[in-house]
């Protein structure tokens, strides 16, 4: 599936839309049928993509893997920290024997309040590439979870390409002209399948909040223009509607294809909705199917 020569998965494998789902990650090993389940109906909706949400390893994409043939795994965002290169590049090493072609390493250097060892986390994560190169570890197999311009550099310049987290239409913009038109720029973005505003923003306020304590993405929003009253409260509604698609079909489509127009390759869904972000939300994915595909 992937190219022969680079180790690459091109851009078309990989599709215009797919889901970010903390669900799909599961490792209960009661629960691997129903996210192998899951991830075929994905596949034959049309998404390219499936995102393992959390600090996930090559492992947790087996469940998906088995149950499909065409679909890309990928983790979004295994940690730096959690996992050293060598666990990483043997896992891929496994998931790639099994399932040739079909996996993405996505990485990310967390947060320091999420990992005691946080460090110099730019260059860790350079070292982390190193390390992978050594293990035979494809840089067109891995991608990197970028914020800042000068991740989003090496995003380009050492992996497939940047899956930024919690970003806007003006980041892929500005990631874009960073990147060049080559490498893959995927995005992840929230969506609320919710048309009146009050409850539609109640439940984005619910998901965001853990991220306004985290000063990478602070950092970020206020590099994208957002101001301190905007990250009080909850975040303002201008925040809000920024970070998350909500509104009629029409509306979300809009939404999420202005990233399309800013420059992404690709977009990854995530559902925000009541209930425990460890469920798949089925429905919900073959509504938005229905929307986009």
């Amino acid at each position: 599936m992937s190219d022969s020569t680079s180790g690459s998965i091109s851009k078309a494998e990989i599709g215009r839309y797919g889901v970010w789902s903390l669900g799909l990650r599961n490792e209960d090993p009661g629960r691997r049928g129903e996210i192998g389940e899951a991830a075929a109906e994905l596949q034959e909706l049309g998404y390219g993509t499936a995102w393992l949400g959390g600090s996930s390893a090559p492992v947790n994409a087996l469940p998906l893997l088995e149950k499909t043939d065409r679909l890309v795994v990928g983790t979004s965002i295994q940690s730096i920290w959690q996992y050293d290169a060598r666990e990483s590049a043997a896992g891929y090493a496994e998931v790639e024997a099994a399932h040739p072609g079909r996996f993405l390493l996505g990485l990310g250097m967390s947060h320091a309040k999420l990992a005691e060892q946080y460090r110099r986390p730019y260059s860790a994560l350079v070292e982390y590439l190193d390390e992978l190169d050594a293990a035979g570890v494809p840089a067109g197999r891995r991608v990197l979870a970028a914020l800042g311009p000068k991740t989003v550099r090496l995003a380009g310049e050492r992996s497939l390409g940047a899956i930024p987290y919690l970003v806007t239409p003006e980041h892929t913009a500005r990631a874009r002209e960073i990147l060049g038109q080559g490498p893959l720029l995927a995005p992840e973005f929230g969506v609320v399948l919710e048309s009146d505003p009050a409850r539609a923003r109640e439940l984005a306020r619910g998901h965001l909040e853990m991220y306004l304590q985290l000063p990478n993405y602070t950092t970020n929003f206020q590099r994208l223009g957002f101001t301190e009253d905007d990250l009080r409260g909850g975040g303002s509604d201008r925040l809000i509607d920024a970070m998350y698609a909500w509104g009629d079909d029409d509306t979300i489509r809009e939404k999420v294809n202005a990233f399309l127009t800013a420059g992404a390759d690709h977009v990854a869904l995530q559902v925000v909705q009541e209930g425990s972000p460890d469920e798949l939300p089925r429905a919900a994915w073959r509504k938005l199917a229905g929307i986009l595909l």
